[in-house]
């Protein structure tokens, strides 16, 4: 039995090693394929795309795994149904049954992993990557100066060169417009000749010009008839923009610290504790302005006892009072309601928010563990799934997983759409995708047990035959032959 056991772990272990980094690399393909707009162009050094790569990959762990477990579940119980291995299993004694709860160990131990990863080294992850994406968004474009054609990536200046060595250094037909008093293009220089370089601390851009001049009709002052037209040549001319923008520098790390995918669960838990004391010192708040306005009313209204405003004296009848001062405490009354509507509608939105922040918490601290449960259930639809179709290989194998985790994930999304907006509770809805696929895992375990051909490919094909479809396009045929002649 050990020397079976080890096998069917290596069996395992191998395609779930490969399928697990295959799983990763599509996952983290359809990432970088979202944010390909901000990382190209940006002249960013290839080791902090591996750095922003390497983090992003670390929060797709939980999501891979369970995909591997499936794919790979199915393979090896394919495999081994396809090469007769669990036939001759099953003469020596050993029930497919504990074929597959005895890889089921393995998957536990997957879902394990999966979770302590998810909980301790993801949210550090995410945190690192969503901090790093943020730098290299404000990241400028790459200083990138092209022949003939205007470059304005420099603030408040813009270049122009008609030719550029090789060399990158020396440049030919240079025209520079200074937009710095934000009069149009008022002010240029033009050279026939220069040599451009940046200093060593990536600061500034130094732009050495031979041979030119420099034209300036901008206003220097108030009156617009006095304006001056300043001209002048040079055999050599110096200028110095600044390019500090242009460098990638990484800002402090604070800014997604308080994101829920940035905590682990027992953080989530104690925010979500720092939640609901939020919420009961809101309700006290509706209270106290309730009674606040219900003694403001019971003083304002009793005829026997009004302190409307200072120009109304007190205990004067209701009656008593003249048209004015009846009007004026109509209108105070109506001041104090409007002041009470207000203040419920702020209290009703700012609890409204509080029960939102609260179900984000919850639906960040119960992910974890479905992506972990998730891979104790795939196993059990992928292992016996593999032993009734009898399809080793990855091609069968792919297209099942593929629409098995499809559906999954589409109800996983809809399920915590639906927990969002409060349609449902966020226990409810994050769990819905695990409860939908459960029926169908026992479903399978019990076929696979009891030796069903209900779903194998000779089955299959065996009722197709049955069908006799090709009978009955013939006859269809015919018919139509007949009814038009």
């Amino acid at each position: 039995m050990k020397i079976i056991y080890k096998y069917l772990f290596k069996k395992f272990l191998g395609p779930f090693a490969l399928t697990f980094f295959f799983a990763l690399f599509i996952l983290l393909m359809q990432f970088l394929w979202k944010y390909v707009d901000d990382l190209v162009g940006k002249g960013l050094e290839i080791s902090i795309i591996l750095e922003f790569l390497f983090y992003a990959s670390a929060t797709f762990v939980s999501l891979a795994a369970p995909l591997a477990v499936l794919l790979s579940s199915l393979m090896t119980f394919g495999s081994l149904g396809e090469q007769y291995e669990i036939i001759a299993m099953k003469s020596a004694g050993i029930s497919i049954r504990k074929l597959i709860f005895s890889l089921a160990l393995c998957s536990f131990l997957i879902a394990c992993g999966s979770f302590w990863f998810a909980d301790q080294v993801a949210p550090k992850a995410h945190f690192k990557m969503k901090s790093l994406l943020r730098n290299i968004k404000d990241q400028k474009p790459t200083l990138s100066i092209e022949e003939g054609v205007f470059y304005d990536g420099f603030d408040n200046y813009s270049i122009r060169v008609g030719k550029k060595d090789r060399n990158n250094v020396d440049i030919y037909d240079v025209l520079l417009f200074d937009h710095t008093k934000y009069q149009g293009s008022s002010t240029f220089t033009y050279a026939k000749k220069g040599r451009m370089q940046i200093t060593d601390d990536q600061m500034y851009m130094l732009f050495y010009l031979f041979d030119g001049f420099h034209w300036d009709e901008s206003n220097n002052s108030k009156s617009t008839d006095n304006n001056q037209l300043l001209r002048f040549k040079f055999s050599e001319h110096y200028k110095r923009l600044d390019i500090s923008s242009f460098k990638f520098e990484k800002s402090e790390e604070s800014f997604y610290s308080k994101q829920n995918q940035a905590l682990s669960n027992a953080e989530i838990k104690k925010m979500i504790d720092t939640v609901k004391c939020s919420v009961e010192n809101n309700n006290n708040d509706i209270l106290a302005t309730f009674l606040s306005s219900s003694y403001s009313f019971k003083h304002f209204i009793l005829p026997e006892n009004l302190f409307l405003t200072d120009s109304i004296p007190p205990n004067i009848p209701y009656s008593e009072l003249s048209a004015k001062e009846k009007t004026e405490m109509l209108d105070k009354v109506i001041a104090l309601k409007n002041e009470f509507k207000n203040g419920l509608n702020v209290n009703r939105e700012y609890k409204k928010f509080l029960y939102t922040n609260m179900a984000s918490c919850r639906i960040e601290w119960l992910r974890k563990y479905i992506f972990s449960i998730a891979c104790i259930v795939f196993f059990f639809v992928g292992a016996p799934l593999g032993s009734i179709i009898r399809k080793g290989g990855i091609a069968v194998p792919l297209v099942i997983t593929v629409a098995f985790f499809s559906s999954y994930f589409m109800l996983s999304i809809f399920g915590e759409k639906i927990a969002k907006g409060g349609v449902v509770s966020p226990w409810f809805g994050m769990w819905l995708s695990t409860f939908v696929l459960l029926p169908i895992c026992t479903f399978l375990t019990y076929q696979a047990s009891v030796d069903s051909a209900l779903l194998s490919s000779e089955e299959l094909q065996k009722r197709i035959r049955q069908l006799n479809l090709k009978k009955i396009f013939v006859r269809k045929k015919n018919e139509s032959t007949t009814t038009h002649p």
